[in-house]
């Protein structure tokens, strides 16, 4: 078991961290940093979403201090920086806006130049449909679908929640879907 300079082990810290004591989180933070770092790294590649993981690891430690497994400290902290990394990867899913994809941009006059001409008149048509749709839906359109801004990027510029942006991204979808199939029949 891991024994800092002062000869405490990581149980002892434990049950320090479990009574209370912020010095004891200062040396579990001075012992185990350094490795949670760079696991968090492991990660994450941006430098604050690290800073983050670390951050939430051993306040999550403070928190939980007297369940943690005295036998497993080191671990117990890697356990839940991977987990709080879990829950950042799933909330920034959750707010990205679906984007049109590379290949239609690059040939549809927007992106790259060349490309075919029925890529474009497919970019054209759905671009006129967009048009047709209510101000606030057609803004939502612009902002998520066309340059690619997360949903809670459109509500916060729109004055809007995320959850009506996602509403009206899936609402003009549907009727757009419908445009579609209409057309096809």
């Amino acid at each position: 078991m891991p024994v800092d300079d002062s000869g405490m082990t990581d149980a002892a810290l434990l049950e320090r961290l479990a009574r209370g004591e912020p010095e004891a989180l200062g040396a579990v933070f001075d012992r185990h940093a350094s490795a949670v770092t760079r696991y968090a790294w492991a990660l994450a590649s941006d430098r604050r979403d690290v800073e983050e993981l670390v951050q939430d690891t051993f306040l999550t430690a403070w928190r939980r201090g007297a369940s943690i497994p005295q036998e497993s400290l080191l671990p117990w902290l890697l356990v839940t920086c991977r987990n709080h990394a879990l829950n950042l990867q799933r909330l920034r899913a959750k707010h990205r806006a679906d984007e049109l994809r590379d290949d239609l941009l690059s040939t549809s006059g927007i992106g790259v130049e060349g490309g075919g001409d029925d890529a474009r008149d497919q970019l054209r048509w759905v671009m006129a449909e967009i048009e047709k749709l209510p101000a606030v839906d057609r803004r939502v359109c612009e902002l998520c679908l066309i340059e690619g801004r997360s949903y809670a990027e459109a509500a916060e510029q729109l004055g809007l929640t995320v959850g009506a942006v996602k509403q009206r991204v899936l609402r003009s979808r549907t009727r757009l879907r419908k445009v579609v199939t209409d057309d096809e029949n």
